[in-house]
């Protein structure tokens, strides 16, 4: 009798860790993806709401996490005038020493490691605002990924500024979002790996 009641709690044990065995995964695979899902940061500065469109959309792709690089005065219509020499893009765009303030001037990116930075096209390369979003924030080790929108121009002048203003950081290739598809999006994300 003792004999029985042994082997029964053994067999109970064997199929037990069996059980656990058998389930442990899953819950491992829903935890990584739910992890790696958070370490997507896109951060966007939008003047006019395009560039936040696209901000947007590659959060829905990536399941990643938005953030508005919001300046501390926001930018109106005469300041975006960009025939006007004396309005505050012109001015800000021609001395590209210039570093716009922001509404918050750093951003915890400490749990993530991919960043994405999208900004709309001015002057052929990316707003100075987005200067001083890269050098008030700690982006070593990140994988930092622009984007842009523009109403013609691409993106290559802005990503060998980028490159030659931040040489230490660690850039993916850029991509313009200009009337893509999806599908444009997902082919783009799969290149760079992310």
């Amino acid at each position: 009798m003792y004999m029985k009641h042994l082997t029964l709690i053994i067999m109970t044990l064997v199929a037990m860790t069996g059980l656990l065995i058998s389930c442990s995964p899953k819950k491992q695979d829903a935890a990584a993806n739910s992890e790696s899902d958070s370490k997507i940061l896109i951060c966007y500065f939008s003047a006019t709401g395009t560039t936040e469109k696209a901000a947007k959309r590659i959060a829905e792709i990536t399941g990643g996490v938005l953030h508005n690089i919001e300046p501390a005065t926001l930018y109106t219509d005469a300041d975006l005038d960009w025939r006007d020499s004396l309005s505050r893009s012109y001015v800000e765009m021609h001395n590209r020493t210039f570093r716009p303030a922001l509404k918050d001037s750093v951003t915890d990116m400490s749990d993530y490691s991919v960043v994405f930075i999208g900004y709309p096209n001015w002057w052929n390369t990316h707003p100075t605002i987005i200067n001083t979003f890269i050098e008030s924030n700690n982006l070593q080790d990140k994988i930092i990924v622009p984007f842009m929108t523009s109403g013609g121009s691409d993106i290559i002048n802005s990503e060998k500024e980028l490159h030659e203003s931040y040489p230490s950081l660690n850039f993916a290739d850029g991509f313009l979002m200009n009337a893509v598809s999806d599908d444009e999006i997902k082919a783009w994300l799969k290149r760079i790996g992310i």
